[in-house]
């Protein structure tokens, strides 16, 4: 059985190339979405005169991969706040959205929109729609990046890194029930892929913070509610990316090699990953979106 979803996240080459390395899609096709002409060409598309959208077609198996996790993943590669421009790429071309042609996907992705809303605090400016039209791209544009492998991609490059990272990270806990034993794989696997400074968990006991599984030097046992950047993203719930801990107040330093820091809080509020670097300025929200994901397996 194959389905299929429709996504706009700028320029169609990186969006391609990204869907492509997700298990269980089977095909996906560049080309245009929800425009007022028919068969566009690439020129007249970029004219931003026809309503076109650069999008793909993502065609897939629902036994492998489901709906909701392709528009969790999909929201994991833009800025869905960004209204007619993704990274360098301007127009309305360029807007983010997705479109679905059968109605019974609506109620799913509705719920993965809301949930971003919540975290967002607002509602993104990503178009849902139901797809009027999609015309294919001309031959030059299939497997761009995988013929040009220096070509333009707006999407960095440890987004693709975070994606075979966080599929492997799934597959490898599986079905595992204790918790400690999938931190302790999990904080491996996100230490030795990304090279990081430290990487580990703290793990929740009333209202203290405590050390669990990590890769890297010695550190803090214990860390306090509200305290340093650990107790602080675990009492607001919320994600921290700090590009210098010497500026972030009451900063507590496990390590004086330590430069920046990302902090993602579990889901259940249970304990959060904890991320150093050596380097100011490590970590952005391209580290955040993806964290948070690998966050949710734990």
């Amino acid at each position: 059985m194959t389905s299929e979803i429709y996504f706009a996240g700028g320029c169609f080459w990186g969006v391609e190339h990204f869907f492509k390395g997700v298990d269980g899609v089977r095909e996906v096709t560049p080309g245009y979405a929800n425009g007022n002409t028919s068969n566009p060409t690439y020129r007249e598309v970029y004219s931003d005169t026809t309503g076109f959208a650069e999008a793909v077609r993502v065609r897939y198996n629902p036994s492998r991969v489901s709906l909701d996790r392709l528009v969790t993943l999909f929201f994991a590669i833009i800025d869905p706040l960004s209204l007619n421009r993704q990274g360098h790429d301007e127009g309305t071309r360029y807007r983010t959205g997705v479109y679905f042609s059968s109605e019974e996907d609506l109620p799913v992705i509705e719920t993965v929109f809301a949930h971003i809303s919540r975290r967002l605090g607002r509602r993104p400016v990503t178009e849902l729609e139901p797809l009027r039209n999609f015309y294919p791209a001309e031959d030059y544009h299939v497997d761009y990046l995988q013929k040009n492998p220096s070509g333009y991609c707006h999407l960095s490059l440890k987004t693709f890194k975070y994606l075979r990272l966080f599929q492997d990270i799934e597959l490898v806990l599986g079905d595992e029930p204790d918790r400690i034993a999938r931190m302790g794989n999990a904080a491996a696997m996100i230490h030795g892929r990304m090279g990081f400074f430290w990487t580990g968990f703290y793990r929740a006991e009333g209202d203290t913070l405590v050390l669990g599984p990590f890769q890297g030097p010695e550190a803090c046992f214990r860390i306090s509610h509200g305290k340093g950047v650990c107790g602080t993203a675990w009492a607001k719930g919320e994600t921290l990316v700090v590009p210098d801990v010497e500026q972030f107040p009451g900063h507590i330093a496990c390590s004086s090699l330590s430069r920046s820091e990302i902090v993602v809080p579990l889901p259940d509020g249970t304990g959060v990953l904890d991320i150093d670097s050596t380097e100011k300025g490590t970590f952005d929200s391209t580290d955040a979106a993806w964290l948070e994901l690998i966050a949710s397996l734990i």
